[in-house]
């Protein structure tokens, strides 16, 4: 219905029924994640020709292969002739997928290349691929599939600013390219997955749930970047518009390599290594920098030393699944450390992944049986503000909206362009 989500999602605050509503998870699984690009994986994943993972866009399983021509294809994860499943495990390598209900076989392409005891068949059930993605693109190694085929050049749905966040992680490997070679870790939370989008990217909460971390590990660089009261920090939220948005931490960094939390002389050959790529100037700009902490609409998380996914199991329930930057070209103790940063960051015993899912499943029973809004004059129960810095909120020249660090600019982005996309897709 037209309006709807002008009337759910307000410029300051969306309504609590977003979370729980099976009708509108039934809507965003169609028109964000059916219409829309979505993210699934790495071309290192699929070097070879034959390479193959099993991905999900929104509730639909798909198979992100290499052709023998070295075209990437996403094909449905399911026989064309009786929706029997292909492949039930994450990954392998075949010259063909074959259906173990019938027999039916079809290439790496998704064409249908032989049917067990045809005679049966009407000739005209000759053509029979499996379903398809109808675009497939990819920006530095980044595969983004569309299942609709009408969703517009990646280009544009990434933008300028979501193609920046990308570049800068892949600039900080000697050649230019990173691998997922560490392997992925899931966890299942039951919460809907709007708020993993919402939590990847809020600098407001991290001294509260996070607490655990700062004692812990005392000297990290969150310390210089998020913690520390308004007055202190310089850090800031950013809106590049398109539901790109980023916690930009490097005004705040005091040290290069802050973000590795290590010092030149401890990994002078990858210094040297990116100098010789970028030049000193570029090379010590990136060392400073570091990788984003960044969010790509609809599932793609860049923090940090980590990318992650987010995929919808249901209105409430969601996977987050993340894997560790690996840079081509370096040291293996250096692609360990980041691994080890990851395990400490995001894994099943880490600081931040399982705080944040006690926070979201918290949330998931606290808006249980809310009603959506009558209209946009009803401001009955169930409202989530997200007001905090608005008033502050910088307009630059590019398009882009800067806040503080802690502010809910990150938020508001996500939401602003959840709504344009939820309308125009009605």
């Amino acid at each position: 219905m037209a309006g709807q989500y002008a009337t759910l999602v307000r410029d300051d605050r969306v309504h609590g029924s977003l979370y729980t509503d099976p009708t509108i998870f039934a809507e965003e699984m169609d028109r964000i994640f059916r219409r829309g690009w979505v993210f699934l994986g790495h071309e290192s994943e699929i070097a070879a020709p034959g390479d193959w993972v099993t991905r999900s866009i929104g509730l639909e399983s798909v198979i992100m292969v290499r052709d023998r021509d070295g075209a990437i294809r996403v094909l449905a994860n399911r026989c064309a002739h009786r929706g029997n499943r292909l492949c039930w495990k994450e990954r392998g390598h075949d010259s063909r997928f074959q259906c173990i209900y019938h027999g039916w076989t079809f290439g790496l392409d998704g064409s249908l290349r032989a049917v067990s005891h045809k005679a049966g068949f009407d000739p005209a059930r000759g053509d029979m691929p499996l379903d398809r993605a109808g675009q497939v693109d990819s920006h530095r190694g980044f595969i983004f599939a569309n299942m609709s085929g009408d969703a517009g050049p990646l280009a544009d749905h990434l933008g300028a600013g979501g193609r920046a966040l990308i570049d800068r992680l892949c600039d900080l490997s000697p050649s230019g390219r990173i691998h997922f070679g560490a392997g992925w870790i899931g966890h299942r939370v039951e919460s809907n997955w709007k708020m993993w989008p919402e939590s990847d990217s809020d600098g407001y909460h991290l001294d509260f749930v996070h607490a655990s971390m700062l004692r812990a590990v005392p000297d990290n660089y969150y310390d210089e970047t998020v913690i520390g009261g308004e007055s202190k920090n310089v850090s800031r939220a950013i809106d590049h518009g398109g539901g790109v948005n980023e916690l930009d931490l490097r005004p705040s960094y005091r040290r290069e390599l802050a973000w590795l939390g290590t010092s030149r002389d401890k990994v002078a050959s990858y210094c040297a290594a990116l100098e010789a790529r970028h030049g000193k100037e570029r090379a010590d700009r990136l060392l400073w920098d570091g990788p984003p902490h960044g969010f790509i609409f609809p599932n793609l998380f860049l923090g940090e030393g980590n990318v992650a996914r987010v995929d919808p199991v249901d209105v409430g329930a969601v996977l987050h699944v993340h894997t560790a930057l690996q840079l081509e070209g370096v040291d293996p103790a250096l692609n360990r450390r980041l691994v080890r940063q990851s395990e400490a960051g995001l894994g099943p015993a880490s600081f931040i992944v399982p705080d944040d899912a006690i926070i979201a499943e918290r949330m998931q029973l606290g808006f249980q049986g809310l009603k959506p809004p009558l209209n946009e004059s009803d401001n009955g129960p169930g409202w989530v503000d997200l007001s905090r810095g608005r008033a502050r909120e910088s307009h630059e020249a590019n398009g882009t909206r800067v806040g503080h660090v802690s502010d809910e600019t990150t938020n508001r982005s996500f939401w602003r362009h959840y709504r344009h996309v939820m309308e125009s897709r009605a």
